[in-house]
């Protein structure tokens, strides 16, 4: 089958990888019908988190039809149209029970390079280097879908797939940036990110009665989609005071919640980002975090900062005694897909959450390298690229 492999640092290609096969009782196999590009995918491109290996199948966000199913299967049958959460969980482990599903302990069948990262291992995910199981991608026409009465969830017909493509990783992230950050009703919540995670975030703080929510980004264009389809306000941090303006707008408190979703190649103006790009490549940090240490120094004493987005190691400047003296709570995770898609398929049924706008740009899986260079440059105002295998 065709799919998209990772050749080497910035190096794309698509070509022929061998078709994917039952495993395992629980497995099924589906045909990928869309699948899209992630800001946390140029981490692996750019040879930021360095564990790939030459030949990798990329992606990790997807719908499908099940055309094989395992004999333990019991949810679902060929013919189903699917979406499959990003990361891997068996549903049964003391993780899974607590619904912390991206800490599965059985999800990611390579534990030890993030044992020796972490401490402890998360679980696995599609296509997202062999420090997170080494499992094949969803920029491919088939894919192999383990415990996949846990992970992939039938579409309801009413849901088109565009929209429901997104529930994948998208939205359950940003729900789960507002979810577990603790916004409540009445609540300031303020957005670093107007990407599509940030996007989501801003959406889910929305619906779930926040007062205000204030998105933070540099580029136009994405701030435009942010108050359209989101219902947020706007910052441009390249023209705007943020911090002032985030007092302003939350009675001289500062924002209740703040929700990181920018990422371990965070941008900011000025000679800081030149001094952590500099580290960065030097290997002397292994992520930029300009984004959370404003989301920190932003909060509201007492305040909640949820960390989005995708890190990897080590920070330098980190603002510890911000978060201790002023009492934050810090949290972070990678995306607990089977806790949110249910409900979030159940929403974009009844027309709460749209997604359709995020993908700017639809092509063949043959232009996926292309693709990526859009979305990485940002060009023609692209949100996200999405590539059609089949």
């Amino acid at each position: 089958m065709r799919a998209l492999r990772w050749e080497g640092i910035n190096k794309l290609a698509v070509g022929d990888v061998p078709d994917p096969e039952i495993r395992n009782g629980g497995d099924v196999v589906v045909r990928v019908t869309r699948t899209v590009t992630c800001g946390s995918d140029l981490h692996l491109i750019g040879g930021y988190i360095p564990f790939m290996q030459k030949g990798d199948v990329l992606g990790h966000e997807f719908v499908g039809e099940v055309v094989e199913v395992g004999p333990d299967v019991q949810r679902h049958r060929v013919g189903d149209r699917v979406v499959v959460s990003s990361f891997i969980a068996c549903g049964k482990c003391r993780f899974c029970a607590e619904q912390l599903y991206s800490l599965c302990d059985n999800g990611n069948t390579n534990p030890a390079i993030t044992e020796t990262l972490w401490g402890q291992s998360p679980g696995g995910c599609f296509g997202y280097s062999h420090a997170m199981g080494g499992n094949a991608g969803s920029h491919a026409e088939y894919i192999r879908v383990p415990f996949a009465d846990v992970g992939a969830f039938t579409i309801p017909d009413e849901v088109p797939e565009e929209r429901a493509l997104f529930a994948s990783d998208s939205a359950s992230t940003g729900w789960m940036g507002a979810d577990l950050g603790g916004v409540r009703p009445g609540d300031v919540v303020a957005v670093w990110g107007a990407g599509a995670v940030g996007q989501m975030a801003a959406r889910a703080a929305v619906l779930l009665g926040a007062d205000r929510v204030i998105v933070i980004d540099r580029y136009d264009y994405r701030l435009d989609q942010a108050q359209k389809h989101a219902g947020a306000e706007t910052l441009n941090y390249e023209r705007d005071d943020v911090a002032g303006e985030l007092r302003e707008r939350s009675g001289g408190r500062g924002p209740d919640v703040c929700i990181e979703a920018v990422g371990m190649e965070a941008h900011t103006p000025g000679p800081q980002f030149a001094y952590d790009q500099l580290k960065q490549q030097l290997r002397l940090q292994t992520d930029r975090p300009a984004a959370v240490r404003d989301a920190i120094h932003a909060c509201r004493k007492g305040g909640s900062v949820f960390v989005l987005g995708v890190y990897a190691g080590f920070v330098d400047k980190f603002p510890l005694g911000a978060l201790m003296n002023k009492g934050l709570t810090v949290r972070g995770a990678q995306m607990h897909g089977q806790r949110y898609i249910p409900m979030l398929l159940e929403r974009m049924a009844r027309g709460e959450l749209e997604t359709e706008h995020l993908a700017t740009h639809v092509m063949p899986l043959e232009r996926a390298p292309e693709g990526y260079r859009i979305f990485k440059e940002k060009a023609d105002n692209c949100m996200r690229a999405v590539f059609l295998p089949n």
